[in-house]
Formats: structure tokens, C-alpha cells, sequence
């Protein structure tokens, strides 16, 4: 006969695999961190204003043409030529096209949110908003700084038609305007005629200076750094011409 073995009695302890890990006594929970946190806290970090450019279109278009025109002159002689008048024309190349791309091409003026750089034909400027003291628009378009020095913006050419036409049109609104309430004048400073798109260039490069002076990431100093990309191969043209007509 066989004895049946006995039951098991089920155990009240609990099990280790199953239950979860609980904190132990005097400790607390590390906090989770919020996903995302992490990269967003990156992205803010490293999140900067973009530049707005602005340049003359005319003067581009107007360098590249340049270019073109002397190239193909200068290459008809360099294969054309004889005697002095291939290594005359390399010369009169090497010289010109650096001075028509830095008078042309290069003049640009960027601006964000902490400074203004400018870009002229022999010199790079950058102007933290704090030490901008104003932006003016005469016969040629000027920055001026808290010690005094004057930079001019060759990117941002003035044209007397374009201000004589926005007074036109300012002029033939006020004689629509039964109130009077339209001004005549085509002033830099006053906001209600200034139509000209260089005026109203310099006018909102003046306002973002205004307005971002007393930012921390707008403190500075001025820097000023020239372009010797330009001016070493101009002067290389210039003393390859000399030599070439002084012994010729």
C-alpha cells in the first residue's frame, strides 16, 4: 500500500522576484527626470539669434559683371599676347579683381540680437549694441559709437531718388488727407514717411540698437580687423605692375 505524500504548506513569506525594491528606511526616491529635460535645457542652451544680412544687389550684380568683363579681356591677351603684354595683363588682373570684389561683393552688414558686424571693402567691424550710440542716414549711411568713432555701412548705400520719391508719395497723401494728418517731409526720423528702403533700414538697425544696449550678451568692445584677403594680393598686382613697367 502507498502512503501519499504530504501536501506543502503554501509559504507566507514573500517573494523576493515578484516584489518590488522599496526604499529603504531615511532614504528618499530619487526624482525622475522629465523626458525631454535634459535635451530641451540643450537645445536653449545653444540657441542663438539668427543674422540678418543686408546687401546691395546692384553692387553684386554689378562686381560679377566686372569680373567677367576683365577675365575675358585678360585671358585674350595672356593667350593672344606677345612679349610683356601676357605678364602685363596678369598683372593688371591680379590688381583689379581683389579691389572690385572688395568694392562690390564684399560690403555687407549683419545684425542679430547682441551686435552689428560690418563687412567694408578693407575692414571688418564688429559693434556690440552697448557701444552703438546711433545710426544715421545722410548721404551715406553711418554708425556712430559711445567714444565717437564713425564707421560708414557701405552695404547699405543711400539713394537721394528713392527719398525724393517717398516724398512725392508722402506729399500727394497729405493732399488726400483732409485732416492733415500726413507729413510732407521724408525724414530718417519720422516714422510716418520714412518709405525709402534704405531710411527705414537705418531706422530699424537704430531701433534694435536702442533697445538691446542694456542686454548682458550686447557688452563688448569694439573690434576692427582688416581684410588682408584683399589688400595682399591688390599689393602683390600693384608692385608685379611696377616692376614690369619700370624695367620695360
Amino acid at each position: 500500500m502507498t502512503t501519499p505524500e504530504p501536501t506543502p504548506e503554501p509559504s507566507h513569506e514573500p517573494s523576493r522576484e515578484s516584489t518590488p525594491d522599496q526604499p529603504s528606511a531615511g532614504k528618499k526616491p530619487a526624482p525622475r527626470k522629465a523626458a525631454g529635460q535634459k535635451s530641451a535645457g540643450r537645445e536653449s542652451a545653444g540657441t542663438e539669434s539668427a543674422d540678418r544680412v543686408f546687401r546691395s544687389p546692384l553692387g553684386i550684380a554689378s562686381g560679377v559683371f566686372l569680373l567677367v568683363l576683365a577675365a575675358v579681356f585678360a585671358g585674350d591677351v595672356l593667350f593672344r599676347g606677345e612679349g610683356r603684354s601676357p605678364w602685363l595683363a596678369l598683372a593688371g588682373l591680379l590688381l583689379a579683381a581683389p579691389l572690385i570684389v572688395a568694392f562690390t561683393i564684399r560690403p555687407a552688414v549683419y545684425a542679430n540680437d547682441d551686435r552689428l558686424r560690418i563687412r567694408n571693402p578693407f575692414r571688418s567691424i564688429t559693434l556690440p549694441w552697448a557701444t552703438v550710440a546711433d545710426v544715421r542716414a545722410g548721404y551715406s549711411s553711418e554708425v556712430f559709437t559711445q567714444v565717437g568713432a564713425k564707421y560708414q555701412l557701405w552695404a547699405i548705400p543711400v539713394s537721394l531718388r528713392q527719398r525724393k520719391r517717398a516724398a512725392r508719395r508722402a506729399s500727394r497723401a497729405s493732399q488726400d488727407d483732409p485732416h492733415g494728418r500726413t507729413s510732407v517731409t521724408a525724414d530718417v526720423r519720422d516714422s510716418a514717411s520714412r518709405t525709402a528702403p534704405t531710411d527705414q533700414t537705418v531706422a530699424d538697425l537704430r531701433e534694435l540698437a536702442e533697445r538691446r544696449a542694456g542686454a548682458p550678451g550686447a557688452q563688448g568692445e569694439t573690434r576692427v580687423r582688416w581684410a588682408y584677403e584683399i589688400m595682399a594680393p591688390a599689393a602683390a598686382g600693384l608692385l608685379l605692375l611696377a616692376i614690369l613697367l619700370a624695367t620695360g
